[in-house]
Formats: C-alpha cells, sequence, structure tokens
C-alpha cells in the first residue's frame, strides 16, 4: 500500500550565523526552548565547539547539530526538531496565517 504525509501546518525558523548572534527575530517558543534544561526540546550551546557559537537540540532521539541555514520547526504538538534547508525547502511551502 502507499501512502501520503497529512497535511499539517507547523512554525519554523531558519537559523543562520546573523540570527544566532543576534536573537531579537526568533519566535517565542525558541527563547523558551533556549532557557530550558538540556533535554527534550531544549536548544542549548555545542559542549563540542570551543568557540560557543553553534546550538544544538535535545530530542527523544538525542541530540542534534543545528548547523547554519538549518530549520528549526515546532510540529503539530509542540516537539522541535532541526530539518537540513535542502529538505525543508522539498517538504514544505509557506502558508498564509
Amino acid at each position: 500500500m502507499k501512502y501520503r504525509k497529512k497535511p499539517v501546518v507547523i512554525e519554523a525558523f531558519q537559523m543562520t550565523r546573523a540570527r544566532r548572534d543576534d536573537n531579537s527575530e526568533w519566535p517565542d517558543w525558541l527563547h523558551v526552548a533556549y532557557n530550558k534544561d538540556h533535554d527534550d526540546g531544549a536548544l542549548f550551546i555545542d559542549a563540542d565547539d570551543p568557540a560557543r557559537e553553534r546550538l544544538v537540540l535535545g530530542t527523544l532521539e538525542g541530540v542534534h547539530r543545528v548547523s547554519w541555514n538549518d530549520w528549526i520547526i515546532r510540529g503539530v504538538k509542540g516537539k522541535l526538531y532541526v530539518v537540513n534547508d535542502s529538505i525543508f525547502r522539498e517538504t514544505y511551502e509557506a502558508v498564509d496565517a
């Protein structure tokens, strides 16, 4: 059998170098994630980055590095995920709010 993914609306934010340095454009839900303890749904500084510039996202599946231009998406149940820019552009399209 074949299946099609149900259409869902998610929130997303593209993490660029400039947006990492200046978090004034971050949505509220990303600020909440940055201020959480280092567990599921937390966004924090990568301990393996000596420059302390890179971020990682804690998920139930483990810790995922956020590369420049990756998207952090907030799914329908509020879970956060990291998605590569090219995969994001193939999978998602903008919708009117």
